[in-house]
């Protein structure tokens, strides 16, 4: 018992020898307790809706009230016809749409049935049917009210609800978590193949033997991650076979495309990977930097799995400076909206900023030795 002893008093003291890997099992639970706790929830709240209200009545604003006291909803813009609902859906301004009709106020005070359409953007089927669920509480309510109000022998106004869900109908999970599965293979796999395979050589000492190559850094650099970039694209591919013949996961939108913001995505996560190669000295190293600060809160906070206008507000800034959060926008758009870069091209732009950025440090960290 007393060499078992010694023997994990030795363990411990080579682990506090090592200030990278010790910060990392001890500093990174901590912090990802206190930042990941608030943004890992399933609460459905702040709803952005859009709302065309063609009537512009005392009923019609009245009901528009409702949803302004509501502390489910947040009204995101008030569109003036119907025709502009398309952009504000496609574009994930507005989960939800709630049109009234021009003669909506006249039906009501008549005591006439009339029907408003609340559309709904399935893409997060889970979210869209708690969305919904509120909803109809909401109007339910706004009708009992009415009833209450009615003068006597006058008939009930019956206002019903006519709900369509674009781009998801079914709400299938999957239709939703497939595409985001893609995007996360891809940051898993090339991160994590890119940062461990440079730091091995560095812990074999094969990495000497290329100093004294007349090899330039970006040459070394990139013949380095070129063929995780192959096998990143080859991935994909795998996996979009799978999902569209095997899962039935629709795709509305151009492969070919796809494809092409794929490659800008590699450069975030071939450049990420580099990056931490540059920060750490072995693979055990690079394994947990790679999963603890990187990997983990990109799978939280990039809208993978809880969205983010879920978060609280002093957390949703921080997902900005997530790349993944931007593939996914990406992904998810040509999958289930089927939209090209006309509506998606601030993503594209804002993913190719912060691969150039990501390469750009960990070149200007590396040498030619990458660290």
């Amino acid at each position: 018992m007393r060499r078992v002893l010694h023997l994990m008093k030795k363990e411990l003291l080579e682990l506090r020898k090592d200030p990278r890997l010790f910060s990392v099992v001890i500093l990174a639970p901590i912090i990802q307790l206190n930042v990941l706790g608030y943004a890992a929830t399933t609460d459905v709240k702040d709803i952005p809706i859009a709302i065309v209200d063609a009537d512009r009545s005392t009923a019609s604003r009245t009901l528009v009230q409702r949803f302004e006291a509501s502390a489910n909803f947040k009204i995101v813009a008030m569109p003036g016809s119907t025709s502009e609902i398309d952009s504000y859906l496609d574009r994930g301004e507005a989960w939800m749409v709630l049109s009234i009709p021009p003669d909506y106020g006249r039906k009501v005070g008549a005591g006439r049935p009339t029907t408003i359409q609340v559309v709904a953007d399935g893409t997060d089927s889970n979210s869209t049917g708690v969305a919904m669920g509120y909803a109809q509480t909401l109007i339910g309510g706004y009708v009992q009210d009415l009833a209450v109000d009615a003068a006597p022998g006058l008939p009930v106004s019956l206002v019903q609800p006519e709900i369509r869900v674009w781009f998801n109908p079914r709400l299938e999970s999957r239709d939703f978590m497939i595409p985001g599965i893609v995007a996360l293979l891809l940051l898993v796999i090339t991160t994590n193949l890119s940062a461990m395979a440079i730091v091995r050589e560095k812990e074999i000492g094969t990495l000497e033997q290329l100093n004294v190559t007349p090899l330039a850094r970006w040459e070394l650099i990139t013949g380095k991650l070129l063929p995780y970039a192959f096998i990143g694209i080859i991935d994909v591919v795998l996996v979009l076979i799978v999902a569209i013949y095997w899962f039935e996961v629709p795709m509305r939108g151009s492969i070919p495309l796809l494809l092409g913001m794929c490659l800008i995505y590699l450069l975030s996560t071939l450049g990420l990977g580099l990056f931490v190669s540059t920060i750490s000295q072995t693979q055990q190293q690079a394994m947990m930097t790679t999963i603890f600060f990187f990997l983990t809160p990109m799978m939280y906070l990039s809208g993978f799995i809880f969205p983010i206008e879920n978060m609280p507000q002093w957390i949703q800034p921080l997902t900005y400076l997530i790349p993944l959060r931007y593939f996914l926008v990406i992904v998810r758009g040509i999958f289930q909206k089927g939209i090209g870069l006309e509506i998606l091209w601030p993503q594209a732009v804002a993913l190719l900023a912060w691969g150039l950025s990501m390469l750009t440090l960990a070149t200007l960290r590396s040498s030619k030795r990458l660290g």
